[in-house]
Formats: structure tokens, sequence, C-alpha cells
């Protein structure tokens, strides 16, 4: 088995700097396909930015939450609108 690189939550934090959102939750919410959209992008890069949109009504929080326990990923940070989230692979703790 290859030897996957892991990562502390600061420096997934100093990654997640230089990203733009790719997944973007607006007026519907937490939807099936923005948990699939994840998934699949997770799959690819070992971290996602993940934009709320002012339409939302729900809270950042609890979506950022939600997202990540149905999508299998860490949440690294909730910064403003925006969500970073990682796959837990490459997640080696604090």
């Amino acid at each position: 088995m290859a030897n996957i690189e892991k990562f502390t939550r600061k420096e997934l934090k100093g990654i997640g700097v230089g990203l733009k959102p790719t997944v973007h939750i607006g007026k519907d919410g937490l939807t099936e396909n923005v948990v699939t959209e994840l998934k699949n992008q997770i799959k690819i890069n070992r971290i996602v930015k993940v934009k709320v949109l002012p339409a939302s009504a729900d809270k950042k929080r609890e979506i950022a939450e939600e997202l990540a326990e149905r999508s299998g990923t860490k949440l690294i940070e909730i910064r403003g609108s925006t969500i970073l989230l990682c796959n837990p692979r490459h997640y080696k703790g604090d």
C-alpha cells in the first residue's frame, strides 16, 4: 500500500488559503447533488473549499457539520461563508 501524505490542521488551512471555492451551496441548501459533487472532488483533490451563498437560509456551522458527516470528510475550518473540508485519509490531527 502506498504511503499517504498526511497534514495537520494548520498545514491544511495554509493549503486552503490559496484555493478557490469549487462547491457552492445556494438557496436550495444542502442537497444530495452538493454532497455527491463534494465526494467526487474530494477523491481527486485532498482538500476542497465550499462557499455558502447568502441565499442559503441555514446556519453555516450546521451546514458544515452535516456536509462533513454526509460526505465522509473532515471539517478543517469555517471562515466567514467558506468551509474547508479534507479527505480524512490525509488528516493526521492537530
